[in-house]
């Protein structure tokens, strides 16, 4: 069974996503590459799915490379995770959330109940860190 919101059939979308890896290694930049001159709904699918991780998923949007801590959760967790979202860190009393919604990265800041604030877009990593030091 294919897992929802998948439009193109899973095993069809392991395949491309196994060769692409194959094909770029540990090079983030390659799959960069490589998925920007994919099908959208291809890109799209592979950009949630259990085939890439979250920390792919976070540099493709973003082209940052956050501190260690919140790239090692990022690659401990499937992109699959980042439709409902991922925590990605915890600043004083605030915690940081990545979530992809419609191929849009979303960063969340909220205080563990409440969402204070919601960016999107290709800024909003860096948005959110000025929210957070804003409010500190």
């Amino acid at each position: 069974m294919d897992p929802a919101g998948v439009h193109i059939p899973y095993p069809e979308l392991v395949t491309i996503g196994d060769c692409l890896l194959d094909e770029v290694g540990e090079d983030e930049d390659a799959l960069m590459r490589k998925l920007e001159v994919l099908p959208v709904e291809i890109r799209n699918d592979l950009l949630v799915s259990d085939i890439l991780n979250a920390w792919q998923v976070f540099y493709y949007f973003f082209r940052l490379v956050p501190d260690d801590l919140e790239r090692e959760r990022l690659e401990l967790e499937p992109a699959s995770s980042l439709v409902s979202g991922v925590l990605i860190n915890e600043i004083e009393l605030l915690e940081m959330h990545f979530v992809v919604k419609n191929s849009v990265p979303y960063i969340i800041i909220s205080d563990g109940d409440i969402n204070l604030k919601i960016f999107s877009g290709c800024t909003a990593y860096e948005d959110g860190l000025a929210f957070i030091e804003s409010t500190l």
